[in-house]
């Protein structure tokens, strides 16, 4: 890995489709372009991304393609990265600052943008050349159309991505699995590897009927992978989105990935939003959480219908049936021990 701070001077592999791995032609040569990634630190507030570890993911998984890869991370996000990435110490949300870091750039990886400075990130990827931006959005913006467009967040950066004349493709995900290692978006199951640690014990709000949506980190960085080195995706939305989990399910997973029961207490909306608020988890993402949490246990067998049916689906894209909250449990168990 080569870091460089921003104020120092500073296609031709093949996706294998079919399987879990990216597999690199060694004889083919890295592209010249720089695909550039974006990270921020953890936000909890609802639609959130984990953008470090869905970042060092999709950086992988690109290198193994030969691809040349850059990433803007805020401080606190700029180790762990695979050996190859250039990393340029700034923020997304601070474009100016971070200039020197789009020189070269073939495609953008946009995740963790601000509405109010977006813009000044798409400019300096159009005067870059960029050819390419894929939008990490969040699930369900098209909501916020029925809101006057100053209070739009999510719906507003994807209209300025559209609005800034380079080929665009939106990812609005589902939560994504891996939100409880780095302390984003949503509330459920936050609290879950200190109080199997500690207790043994999982306490939340709707443990017998809630059901929420996930996907693999793995399987997001695919499909961002997918839309960035391909034309396929481009101009779409693609709704990168997992089947909805029952809670008792996934407290199933950890309790057979470790070997032993898990107790489990139910609690009312208000006491997992006391503890939640506890955990410094604001309003809206609290408000969020609960509302999904039970939306998707009383309509599950429609949204679970609602998940199968997009397309292009998640698997047509990346090749491959998605991990599992099983897989990712097995991957992750330490956190639980």
């Amino acid at each position: 890995m080569k870091r460089f701070d921003q104020n120092e001077s500073d296609r031709s592999d093949r996706f294998h489709r079919g399987s879990d791995r990216f597999h690199r032609n060694e004889k083919a040569p890295s592209s010249e372009g720089v695909h550039l990634l974006t990270v921020v630190g953890p936000r909890k507030d609802e639609g959130n991304s984990p953008t470090g570890i869905v970042g060092r993911r999709l950086a992988r998984q690109l290198i193994a393609l030969g691809r040349r890869v850059r990433v803007i991370a805020e401080p606190g996000r700029c180790d762990g990265w695979p050996d190859g990435v250039e990393v340029v110490r700034g923020s997304i949300t601070r474009p100016p600052e971070c200039a020197r870091a789009f020189d070269g750039v073939e495609a953008v990886f946009l995740a963790g943008a601000l509405p109010t400075t977006v813009e000044k990130a798409l400019a300096l990827a159009r005067n870059a050349g960029a050819r390419k931006i894929v939008l990490l959005s969040s699930h369900g913006p098209e909501y916020e159309e029925a809101n006057p467009p100053e209070t739009w967040f999510w719906l507003a950066i994807e209209k300025a991505v559209e609005r800034s004349t380079i080929p665009w493709t939106h990812i609005r995900p589902s939560a994504v699995m891996g939100a409880v290692i780095e302390g984003t978006y949503p509330a459920t199951g936050s609290d879950w590897p200190g109080t199997v640690r500690v207790d043994g014990v999982v306490r939340e709000a709707f443990l017998d009927h809630g059901h929420y949506p996930f996907i693999h980190e793995e399987d997001l960085a695919a499909v961002a992978a997918a839309a960035l080195i391909g034309d396929d995706f481009t101009g779409m939305v693609i709704e990168g989105v997992g089947p909805p989990l029952s809670t008792r399910s996934r407290v199933g997973s950890v309790a057979a990935a470790l070997g032993r029961d898990i107790a489990t207490v139910e609690l009312t909306p208000d006491e997992s939003r006391a503890i939640w608020q506890r955990r410094g988890w604001p309003e809206g993402a609290i408000d969020v959480t609960l509302y999904a949490l039970e939306e998707y246990g009383a309509r599950f067998a429609e949204l679970a219908r609602w998940t199968a049916e997009q397309r292009p689906s998640v698997e047509e894209i990346i090749g491959r049936p998605m991990r599992t909250y099983d897989d990712w449990v097995r991957e992750n168990i330490d956190l639980f021990r």
